[in-house]
């Protein structure tokens, strides 16, 4: 459950289009508060300070917004990194209601027995590949947890693995990802050095020429700005 209280402050914007390069240039990141269908709130921020609230914050845990003059709750919903320093350079909040249910994305964490960091099937040798490490979930802000848990003791065996459906859930909270859906999965090593061998000689034989399409982080300011859909933390796609 989220516990701690996180807040912050950021300054009204007035720079939009390819004028935000600037702001990134000088430290400040340019962001947008989304509030129920109403006008998008153009907002910056200092890059630090941005920066160690996602770090805190992730896209799961309710935040205290001052901005224009005005109190949000909100969730971080994107966030947009430049790939090749991966430096923050937009991010677009959701205001909520702290008394309606909402969706975030809440990060996994695998539990161990007592003494250990790694699966009975890892400390016998074997290999455990993770195949989702977030989880989207459905509950009022304050519910909202930091983390959602599996038990990775039962991980022993090659083919043992965990889904959705295993979580371990608190009460008030939802999850919205299908339980079917694979956690993390044990391997034989050589069975993934085989596979991995067998598609390196695939992507050789099959390898084209890179293209440059150039940047679209001007597209992503305009479209953040005007409240359409953008990507997702890490990836391009946020856009303004």
């Amino acid at each position: 459950m989220a516990t701690d209280r996180i807040e912050l402050t950021l300054d009204a914007r007035t720079i939009t289009g390819k004028q935000v390069k600037q702001l990134r240039h000088d430290g400040v990141v340019p962001a947008v508060i989304h509030d129920h269908g109403k006008d998008s709130v153009l907002v910056q921020g200092e890059y630090q300070t941005l920066y160690k609230t996602y770090l805190h914050a992730g896209k799961h845990h309710p935040i205290a917004l001052k901005a224009g003059g005005k109190n949000y709750t909100a969730l971080i919903k994107d966030i947009e990194f430049e790939p090749k320093k991966h430096r923050m350079t937009h991010v677009v909040f959701g205001a909520v209601n702290a008394r309606e249910k909402v969706e975030a994305e809440v990060p996994l964490h695998a539990q161990y027995a007592e003494g250990n960091d790694v699966s009975p099937a890892e400390r016998a040798g074997l290999l455990v590949i993770s195949n989702v490490t977030t989880v989207i979930v459905e509950a009022t802000p304050a519910n909202l947890p930091d983390v959602l848990t599996y038990d990775a003791e039962r991980l022993v065996e090659v083919g043992d693995h965990i889904t959705v459906a295993d979580l371990k859930v608190p009460e008030g909270v939802e999850v919205k990802t299908e339980p079917e859906t694979t956690i993390a999965t044990v391997y034989e090593p050589s069975a993934i050095a085989a596979a991995n061998d067998a598609l390196a000689g695939e992507a050789e034989a099959g390898e084209e020429p890179e293209t440059d399409n150039g940047s679209p982080e001007d597209d992503q300011d305009q479209q953040a700005e005007e409240g359409k859909p953008g990507g997702k933390a890490g990836a391009p796609g946020a856009g303004e």
